[in-house]
């Protein structure tokens, strides 16, 4: 039921910069948040930066001072601008959402990943 579209991929030099999307079906404040993770061939996906319903975001330290999370209330879109990205940014990165089941746990929902390549 929760759909979640990443665009803004791409094939970027070292040191450049690049602006992630991911639209949500419907609103966001649905999802108890919405975060960024990443994934390389042969490694657990990680988490990159996450923005909860209240507007609170958080990012690996890696990550602290080149990317942010940000929102787009009127659009349901949540964004990743990745600045001075390196060569160990390279990866798919995926779009997650987590919402509470009737339960009251959380379930979460992936969109289909986009490639960020780094060159050198």
């Amino acid at each position: 039921q929760v759909q979640l579209v990443e665009s803004g991929g791409g094939l970027v030099q070292a040191g450049g910069s690049l602006r992630l999307s991911c639209a949500t079906a419907g609103s966001i404040f649905e999802l108890e948040h919405v975060g960024w993770y990443r994934q390389v061939l042969g490694k657990e996906r990680e988490l990159v930066a996450l923005i909860s319903r209240g507007g609170q975001s958080d990012y690996a330290d890696s990550m602290k001072g080149r990317f942010t999370i940000s929102r787009d209330i009127a659009k349901n879109t949540v964004y990743l601008q990745m600045n001075g990205l390196k060569v160990e940014d390279t990866a798919v990165y995926y779009c997650n959402g987590a919402i509470r089941n009737v339960r009251g746990d959380l379930s979460d929902y992936w969109g289909q990943g986009t490639q960020v390549t780094v060159s050198s």
